[in-house]
């Protein structure tokens, strides 16, 4: 990856780009900036779930992706779903160019808990970088503290660093951080 392309789609918080366009250049080894596209999202509303079908707001962004090395993550605030889970913390081509990930259900207030920004950050970054990782063709780790281990509930990605572990640098051919 030589550059990133962060996206905020919908009503986010723009200080999540913000943050992630400052973390995720030193994690990536990778250039990093914020760009504001119109992100077409609503018809891919399910009014039965209240959610998002992550996978038609991930085919949007692909125009965004100039050439082979620029990596585009689109960070949307809603909740999202694919058909066969109950929901997804976000959804990336594995070894594409294309990623897209939710903070909706990564705010301590979605689980009666008192606002937490620096948490709330963290989680995004962890679950930015495990999407981009996944688009670098990394599929999921066994290893617990991994980034790239899959995450089922929010316990999970709190368990994990915000770096790939020894193994995963390794694949990708970048200096591990852990």
């Amino acid at each position: 990856m030589q550059n990133l392309v962060l996206i905020p789609i919908g009503t986010v918080i723009q200080n999540v780009a913000g943050f992630l366009s400052l973390s995720l250049p030193e994690i990536l080894n990778a250039p990093c900036k914020v760009l504001e596209k119109e992100v077409v999202f609503d018809p891919f509303y399910s009014s039965e779930r209240k959610q998002y079908h992550s996978t038609e707001i991930l085919r949007q962004l692909l125009p965004f992706a100039k050439d082979k090395e620029q990596h585009i993550l689109g960070i949307i605030d809603e909740d999202l779903y694919i058909p066969i889970l109950t929901f997804v913390f976000g959804e990336a081509q594995l070894g594409g160019r294309c990623a897209l990930m939710s903070g909706h259900r990564l705010h301590q207030e979605f689980y009666g808990l008192p606002q937490d920004e620096s948490l709330y950050l963290l989680r995004c970054e962890k679950e930015a970088v495990h999407e981009l990782g996944h688009t670098l063709g990394l599929k999921h780790c066994s290893n617990f503290e991994c980034v790239m281990r899959y995450s089922n509930s929010v316990a999970d990605i709190d368990i994990k660093r915000n770096v790939f572990c020894p193994s995963c640098s390794e694949v990708l051919g970048i200096p591990s951080l852990w």
